[in-house]
């Protein structure tokens, strides 16, 4: 009796397999449509492989959102802490990065080298950290903006371009630190000239027509005591987001054996974040310090 049960049972499984099999075949059939033909229209936009791939992020219509959200003048502390919130979200959820710069109302991340993150698709990569970003921009703005509601959602724009080698990589980053500090100059004395010597926007602009970095150092120095060298680094240098081990400590409840109740204990545990940096990365220094950003096995 048991043998007949066994048969039985091994038929009604290979009959099973035989029908699922022919359903699976036919809806591998009715998947397909005569309309599917526009899927060749798709262009590829796989990034070349063993490249730096860096998607750079700017601020859409940003001299206009600053000026409705009442941005202090020349630099807003809040806005800056408030992009680099966002790019440390960004990294977190894309732990593929393994370095951001930003500056002003602009971010870059850097994917490793031999990430194959979204078949290294260029349309994936900035969509995926240009939502994120946008998003948390929204989300956390109250954090950093308490008595200024936000008036309309920013918008950001982005780019992917891949660079073949470390130094090429490098002279990239260096090119945005570089503009950093050529802008902060130039807005550093040019809100000077108009909120201490009372010159309107066109006038300060004619005055700084055709002036060099010394030029402009020495009108904040003899006009307004102000030693560019000075100011903080994070207006002068940018941010830069590296991961770096970090000790939190956090409040747990505990249970002992002896206990019914548990008790609310301070526990101290180590994990990888983000961390934001405000220093030079043109020249080796940075570099030496941290060989690890730029591992070949990255």
């Amino acid at each position: 009796m048991w043998t007949a049960c066994k048969v039985k049972v091994q038929d009604s499984l290979a009959t099973a397999s035989i029908t699922l099999r022919r359903c699976l075949r036919l809806g591998a059939t009715m998947a397909k449509s005569k309309f599917e033909y526009v899927r060749d229209f798709e262009a590829d936009d796989t990034c070349l492989a063993h490249c730096w791939v860096v998607v750079r992020l700017d601020g859409r219509n940003f001299h206009r959102f600053a000026e409705k959200h009442n941005f202090a003048k020349p630099n807003d502390s809040r806005a800056l802490h408030l992009m680099t919130k966002c790019a440390q979200t960004v990294m977190e959820e894309l732990e593929d990065i393994v370095i951001a710069y930003g500056q002003s109302d602009e971010y870059s991340f850097v994917f490793k080298r031999k990430t194959n993150w979204f078949k290294r698709r260029a349309s994936k990569f900035m969509t995926h950290v240009a939502s994120q970003f946008a998003s948390s921009y929204v989300f956390y703005w109250r954090n950093y903006f308490e008595d200024q509601p936000l008036l309309y959602p920013p918008g950001f724009d982005g780019r992917v371009v891949v660079y073949p080698s470390n130094q090429t990589l490098k002279d990239y980053l260096s090119w945005r630190q570089a503009d950093c500090h050529i802008n902060n100059l130039y807005n550093t004395v040019f809100w000077a000239l108009i909120q201490q010597s009372g010159l309107t926007p066109v006038e300060a602009q004619g005055r700084l027509q055709g002036t060099l970095a010394a030029d402009k150092n020495e009108i904040l120095f003899s006009e307004f005591n102000i030693n560019y060298n000075n100011e903080p680094l994070i207006y002068r240098k940018g941010t830069v987001l590296i991961w770096q081990k970090v000790d939190e400590v956090m409040t747990k409840e505990i249970k002992l054996p002896t206990e019914m109740e548990g008790k609310k204990m301070a526990v101290t545990r180590t994990r990888t974040k983000p961390v934001p940096l405000h220093c030079d990365i043109i020249g080796d220094a940075f570099w030496k310090e941290h060989p690890e950003i730029l591992d070949e096995d990255s």
